[in-house]
């Protein structure tokens, strides 16, 4: 009979030895169950020779607890430090696979509500072999059953002002994991099943739901097993420990990322759902925005007689407050362009009026361009804003602008207006300061890489103004805009004189 040994810790140094997870080997034989386990605690197999004394079995037990507990205890230490949906479930992945005993697994994140998002990824499995286990019939495989043995969620709309009030809801129903011992042999399998095991190589599964009462479901895991195989009760109850608190931070971490896509649909929804066709000019832009949602903004209009305004700017703050104030001041500089958008030094004026009356809080930078393209013609006139950038075959350089204060942060602001004449073929970039400061650098050292940047456009790209703003991007952000760190968007609007 096999010796009672702690997860990760095993004593017959010649028994076989699953793959470690994290660093920590938390793998052991499989000993028959053959004590009732106490109430809330791994149970541990009896010892070999029953004759030993009562102190040397409770030591035995407690050292098996312990080990376990200090198992769990750096398992979940590794996993609350992620981030991200998908960091997570691999995370889980791989620290279930050690505890389960198997080499290989996947994890299906769809949540019962519907909301999303929904996504499924593998431990030892590639893609095409992902696809291959969703062939089979969802009510034939364990995960596919797990996920839909709980009730639906409640209808859209329910409980909402104008609708009947939803009564509660009870409880989530857990369902238990479904563990198939051999998948040749296991009564009520779909022939697909069978036919996806033998060719994917795995004889048997240990499935796991994603869900708890307070959480509902979430999702489901299996693991699979080289050979004909099940956890003994041990590992199962480590395994469920540890599973119920993998799916309470997924639940946290599912909100934070439908929190944040909530928002990145907010500021897409307050900027221009497409750029204008004006001839004479082709304009492209590129957005992007960090975790919670920043205040920065663009705009493209066309005028009376064939005339463009462009503008670019930034309200201070970040999320929904700050998000709102940009659509306030978006719509009012729109207004003011077809008023008087020949005048941009009047166009920030009236701006700056109405920021400092309804948001005396609030700070904001701004920068508006009145073009004629038929002319080649651009007036412009910036608060507190960079100044544009011009990308040609003889030139790359800055504007020259008058230096300037935000908007709402003197009593009165006035600034000159700037005139400059783009040759043909020659684009012009407006930019937040946001791409400056997403570089990390000083400020001059990143407006010296701008401009290399810039400068640096091959020329077969300099006819397409997206493809300008695409490698000025990818040159200054080569890892691109890390949606987790936190940070001000970036805007950039190109815009190219035919």
């Amino acid at each position: 009979m096999a010796s009672n040994a702690p997860v990760g810790k095993p004593t017959d140094m010649s028994s076989p030895r699953l793959p470690k997870v994290a660093g920590i080997d938390s793998t052991v034989p499989a000993p028959p169950q053959t004590v009732a386990p106490l109430p809330g605690v791994p149970s541990a197999a009896p010892p070999s020779d029953a004759a030993l004394p009562p102190g040397v079995l409770i030591q035995d037990r407690l050292a098996s607890w312990v080990s376990d507990l200090t198992t769990l205890h750096e398992l979940t230490e590794r996993l609350i430090k992620t981030d991200s949906l998908d960091g997570a479930l691999r995370e889980m992945l791989g620290a279930g696979a050690a505890l389960v005993g198997a080499r290989r697994g996947m994890a299906v994140l769809e949540p019962a509500d519907g909301l999303g998002p929904t996504s499924t990824i593998g431990l030892g499995l590639a893609h095409a072999d992902l696809g291959t286990i969703e062939t089979v019939p969802r009510g034939s495989g364990s995960y596919g059953r797990l996920l839909d043995d709980l009730p639906e969620a409640d209808p859209p709309g329910a409980g909402l002002p104008g609708n009947s009030p939803a009564a509660p809801r009870p409880p989530a129903r857990v369902p238990e994991p479904i563990a198939i011992r051999d998948v040749r042999t296991e009564e009520g399998l779909d022939p697909r099943h069978r036919e996806v095991a033998a060719r994917l190589g795995y004889a048997a599964s240990y499935a796991l739901p994603l869900a708890t009462e307070e959480a509902g479901r979430l999702g489901a895991a299996v693991w699979l097993y080289d050979e004909p195989a099940e956890p003994d009760e041990r590992r199962r109850h480590l395994i469920g420990l540890y599973g119920r608190f993998a799916t309470e931070h997924l639940a946290r971490l599912l909100q934070v990322e439908r929190a944040r896509a909530r928002v990145a649909t907010v500021a897409e929804e307050l900027l221009p759902s497409r750029l204008p066709r004006v001839p004479g000019v082709r304009l492209a832009v590129r957005h992007l925005t960090g975790p919670q949602g920043g205040g920065d903004w663009y705009d493209a209009l066309p005028l009376p007689e064939g005339a463009l305004g462009l503008a670019v700017g930034s309200v201070s703050g970040t999320g929904p407050s700050a998000l709102a104030a940009m659509g306030r001041l978006r719509a009012s500089l729109r207004a003011y362009a077809v008023m008087e958008g020949e005048d941009p030094v009047a166009v920030l004026s009236d701006l700056e009026l109405l920021l400092r009356l309804t948001e005396p809080a609030r700070s904001a930078t701004a920068l508006f361009a009145y073009a004629e393209p038929a002319q080649r013609r651009i007036v412009l006139a910036g608060a507190g804003h960079a100044p544009p950038l011009v990308v040609g075959d003889h030139r790359t350089e800055f504007v020259e602008t008058s230096l300037s204060a935000p908007l709402g942060m003197l009593t009165c602001w006035e600034a000159p207006s700037v005139e400059l004449s783009p040759a043909p073929g020659e684009t012009v970039l407006l930019y937040t300061d946001g791409l400056l400061r997403r570089t990390g650098d000083a400020t001059d050292r990143a407006f010296a890489r701008l401009h290399a940047a810039a400068a640096s456009v091959p020329r077969a790209d300099r006819s397409d103004p997206g493809a300008v703003a695409d490698h000025v991007l990818r040159t200054l952000l080569p890892g691109g805009l890390d949606p987790a760190v936190e940070g001000e968007d970036v805007v950039l609007l190109a815009a190219r004189f035919e």
